[in-house]
């Protein structure tokens, strides 16, 4: 284990389309929401720890999650916790921690990742990593992992790199935004297209440096903090001053600004698993397409839809096709999976639905 490989785990999310399963109080990466035995953070710490050393893994969360973490991680200790004191967007919160470990290790490389993505090859992705960890320990770069398009999403942000460029690592041309089909189509057949899945990797001097000039006032607000970092003062610091930091992404407030942007194709399947459609792409499926977590079912003229219940509970359904039933707690959830990306606004009706 290479003592300069950190990791900053983002595990701050709600997860709000897929509700009822996700919510506030309990958001999806705190489930087991492949059926498979760990919970989406702990198959992500998993993985990372394959080469970056547990002590180095730092968990990025709001503070109303610090028990939960702290509980199904076991190896991390209380100070790996970055409590975030309100929401903010990826970019105050990855200062922050950047901050923090150049204090501890100004040599450090890092990768940032979200903590509730499915990767199937747990080897191509490690070997992914350390091909950008040499790189970022060797030159000052803001790395990205894009993944290989297999079909043209509109849900995802996409990465345009240099055509020309026949390094394995390449140039980014520009991040361009969720696209409209044809665009999507457009963006496949050219070839220099990948998603962006929201994978950094960069040294903590690279970082620290971008934020210096891309964005000075944050960089001042939090650099202000750095005497009290890894210290018992560190949170009545955050507490003052978190707020303060603007409401953005990483990708805005540094990665659509720098020059020395970089990406890898990556070599492993990669989901972000953000609705239940695309958790339906990733489960076993029956021979009309169904997926079952948790459930004992008896189908009839029933396909393509997502099935999960608690403790083992008969589901019986005859002639639903293309939706998503979930049994969670006090609530049943019936609902089209074409319109699952409304799911996250039916909370904001339902006075009770985390009650």
């Amino acid at each position: 284990m290479n003592k300069n490989y950190y990791a900053i785990l983002m595990a701050g999310g709600v997860g709000s389309r897929f509700w009822p399963v996700s919510t506030t109080e309990f958001p999806k990466q705190f489930h087991d929401m492949l059926g498979s035995g760990e919970t989406l953070i702990q198959k992500t710490f998993s993985r990372l720890s394959k080469l970056i050393p547990t002590e180095n893994i730092l968990i990025l969360t709001n503070e109303r999650y610090n028990d939960l973490v702290l509980k199904q991680l076991p190896l991390v200790r209380p100070e790996q916790v970055l409590l975030e004191p309100v929401m903010r967007n990826t970019a105050p919160c990855i200062l922050y921690a950047s901050l923090k470990i150049k204090k501890m290790n100004p040599d450090a490389v890092m990768v940032v990742a979200p903590s509730d993505h499915w990767i199937e090859d747990e080897t191509a992705f490690v070997s992914n990593l350390q091909q950008c960890f040499e790189y970022c320990q060797n030159e000052n770069a803001l790395m990205t992992l894009g993944i290989q398009p297999t079909f043209p999403n509109t849900g995802f942000g996409y990465i345009e790199f240099d055509k020309s460029d026949s390094n394995p690592i390449k140039k980014v041309n520009q991040f361009r935004e969720k696209p409209d089909y044809a665009t999507a189509k457009s963006f496949l057949e050219s070839g220099n297209f990948l998603w962006n899945g929201g994978i950094f990797i960069w040294s903590v001097q690279s970082i620290t440096e971008a934020f210096a000039a891309f964005q000075p006032q944050m960089n001042q607000l939090f650099s202000e903090g750095f005497e009290a970092y890894n210290t018992s003062n560190e949170m009545q610091f955050i507490n003052k001053n978190y707020a303060n930091a603007e409401n953005i992404s990483i990708d805005y407030a540094i990665l659509e600004k720098a020059k020395n942007v970089y990406v890898l194709p990556a070599t492993f399947d990669w989901n972000d698993l953000g609705t239940w459609g695309s958790l339906h792409e990733k489960l076993g499926k029956d021979e009309q397409n169904n997926a079952v977590v948790n459930a004992k079912v008896l189908l009839e003229n029933a396909s393509n839809n997502i099935i999960r219940t608690e403790g083992k509970k008969v589901v019986v359904i005859d002639g639903l096709n293309d939706y998503i039933i979930v049994d969670q707690g006090n609530i049943l959830l019936i609902y089209p999976k074409n319109k699952e990306q409304e799911i996250k606004k039916i909370t904001s009706k339902l006075s009770f639905s985390e009650s």
